[in-house]
This record gives structure tokens, sequence and C-alpha cells, in this order.
């Protein structure tokens, strides 16, 4: 990669500050692991990906997600929604949470099609936790005019755990592939980190020292020389946050991954992408701070923290199968028949396909807290 000061000069002072904060930040050789690259490169405050004013969604910006898709989706976590509400009671005080909810798109969706099968009076609250600053904002502007018309509360927290002891729902979409990870090599006796590494010609990937103890679940032994292994300590942080905050009620989290085994079978060399402009590319340095970084879920990492944490699974299919048990070709036939027209007809098929089909690697994973799981459950 080209030396800092020619970046700075190419991209700005907001790059060339970016950088020396990496710097400062390396080891006295001038390594600095994934994780803490990541970590700056997304989500440094008024230099990271995440804090530029420009929305990272839609077609101005640099990927979709499935609630840009169409507002059947959001629709469909509602009509989940509304049954986790019914089942832990009317009476009682309900929380909504999305945390990383971008620009509110899905939650402004729920909220709308939530809203009318609300009893005015009843205790709802829906918070956002966000920690884009930029993102925040749009957010709260966009679920708060959706909420407007039932008089819900919307608010945001900086933390699940700002919230205290709860009972409700937390909904997830697209996030966990986006927490920063360790990348770890075998060299054929032991894993090294892998990260960045600053010298007197520039910054280069490099790989570091041995890695560090790693806490929860045991890394993979002995594979192939070579072999990348990937996964978040801040996602298994979360997953601990989420479990010693939900009292009662589930967590919905979609997102994509593969299970341990084959992702060390189909991605020996790691699952790390970038994407710009609707672009995808693997090189993690390229354009940072400009540049969307994401790697999949490790789905057997996460199982094994979240049921150390005392959460236990009701719900793990694929996001299409999952829309299907929500109740969504119902609420697909109620959209076509308000289509209006041929082509409006046209329009809503083709964004349900996508929902359905062009998602394939995206998985729906419902949790909660043991012992209090039993009713939420929605049949296979």
């Amino acid at each position: 990669m080209d030396d800092p000061a020619s970046l700075e000069s190419v991209s700005g002072d907001r790059v060339g500050r970016l950088l020396q904060q990496a710097r400062a930040q390396a080891d006295p050789e001038g390594f600095l692991s994934f994780d803490r690259w990541m970590e700056l490169v997304l989500y440094a405050e008024g230099l990271g990906y995440y804090s530029r004013p420009r929305s990272p969604f839609g077609p101005t910006g640099d990927f979709y997600t499935a609630p840009q898709v169409h507002p059947l989706f959001a629709a469909s976590f509602a009509e989940r929604i509304l049954g986790v509400r019914v089942q832990l009671g009317p009476e009682r005080p309900f929380t909504l949470v999305e945390i990383g909810p971008g620009d509110g798109t899905l939650l402004a969706g729920i909220v709308a099609r939530l809203g009318p099968q609300l009893d005015p009076g009843q205790d709802v609250r829906i918070v956002l936790v966000e920690r884009s600053t930029p993102l925040r904002s749009a957010a709260l502007l966009r679920v708060r005019e959706a909420a407007r018309p039932f008089g819900l509360r919307v608010s945001t927290a900086e933390s699940v755990a700002a919230l205290g002891p709860f009972e409700g729902v937390i909904v997830t979409n697209e996030l966990l592939d986006a927490l920063p990870v360790r990348r770890l090599r075998w060299d054929g006796s032991a894993w090294r980190e892998l990260g960045v590494r600053f010298g007197p010609s520039g910054i280069r990937a490099d790989q570091g020292p041995p890695a560090d103890p790693v806490s929860g679940p045991p890394l993979p032994t002995a594979p192939p020389d070579g072999t990348v292994f990937e996964f978040s300590p801040a996602a298994e942080g979360l997953v601990r946050e989420i479990a010693d905050h939900l009292v009662a009620g589930v967590w919905l989290l979609d997102d994509y991954g593969m299970d341990e085994d084959e992702l060390l079978q189909a991605h020996p060399d790691g699952t790390l992408a970038t994407v710009r402009h609707h672009r995808s590319g693997a090189d993690p340095l390229a354009d940072p701070g400009e540049t969307d970084l994401s790697t999949f879920v490790n789905w057997s990492r996460l199982r094994s923290v979240a049921r150390a944490a005392g959460l236990e699974p009701i719900g793990d299919r694929s996001q299409a199968e999952t829309l299907g048990a929500w109740g969504f070709p119902r609420l697909f036939e109620e959209a076509l028949a308000r289509a209006g027209s041929s082509e409006a007809e046209v329009r809503l098929r083709l964004s349900v396909k996508n929902l359905l089909f062009g998602f394939e690697r995206f998985r729906i994973l419902e949790w909660a807290p043991v012992g209090r799981a039993a009713g939420f459950r929605i049949p296979t």
C-alpha cells in the first residue's frame, strides 16, 4: 500500500488522521492486530466508515440490506414481535431494541406495522442502540416519524447495558458481520495474529506475534498449515451483554455466516470482504475509512457463547424459512391485493424473489433466556 503521507494527499486529512491513530496504537514493531484496525477504519469517531455523513445504504451508497429491498421484510419482523408481546402479556412494560439500526429503515417499518396493533396507553418503548453519530441521527428521525401517530416513545441508548434489565425483543440485522474480528493464521505449530504493520515504506498486511490466549470456546486444533481463522470478541461480548439484560423475551438475529467446520473447509483463507460502490473486493487496506469491511459470522462459536451466557435457541433457520414461519406468505398476498397495477405487481414479485432467494447465506436465529423460552417457539 502507498505511504500514509501520499494517501493523505489523495484522500484528504481525514485518512491521514485515521492512519495516525492506527499508527499510535501499533506495538513498538509497528504491528496492529486486525480487530484494532477494523475497529478504527469502521468506527473511529468522525473518521471511520460508519462515521461519514454519507449513508452506506441504497443506490447512492455501497450496499443494500434486506429492509431496503421491500417493507414486507419489516412487516414480517413486526408480526413476530407482536406475537412475543402477546406472550409476555400486554399489561407488562415492553421494550423493543434494535442494535445497529443503521438509517432506521427496518425499525421504522416495524413500528409502522406494529403501532396500529397496540392499544393506546400500553407501556411500550422503542430504543435505538447505534454508535455512529450520523446514522443515529438519521435513524432517530425516521423512527420517531413512524412512531408519532401511535404515541410511542422513541429514544437512543449507548448500549444494551445502559437500559438495565428489561422484557421485550432485541433486533439485530446485518450487525455481527461488521463487528471487528481477530484474524489468526496457523503456522504449523501455533496460531499467529494477523493485522497491519507500519514501517518506513508505508503500511502493509502482515503476520504478527503468536496469538494471545482466547476466552470462550477453544480455537480449532492443528488445521492445515496456513489456515486463517476469524472470530469476533466484540460479537461474543454483545451476546453476553444481551444475556445479562434481557430478562424475558426474544433476540431476533439476522446475518450471514457458516458453522465453524464449514468455514474452515470452504474458506481456509478466511472470509474477509470489502465493498464500495456496490463492488466487492478483498484488500482491507484499500481506501481506509471509505470502504466497508465484513466477515462471515462463526455460528458455532456464537451458539456456544450464547448457551454459556444463559440464552437458549428457539429458532435457527434460513432467512426465507423464518420469514415464512412468521407469516410472510399472508403478508405477500395482502400486498398483492393492494398492488393496484400490473406494473406494481411485477415490482412486488421481483422484490419478494430477492428477499427469499437473494439472501441465501442468511440465517435468522431466535434466542431467549434459559427457562423463559416456553411459548415463544414457532413450530417448524
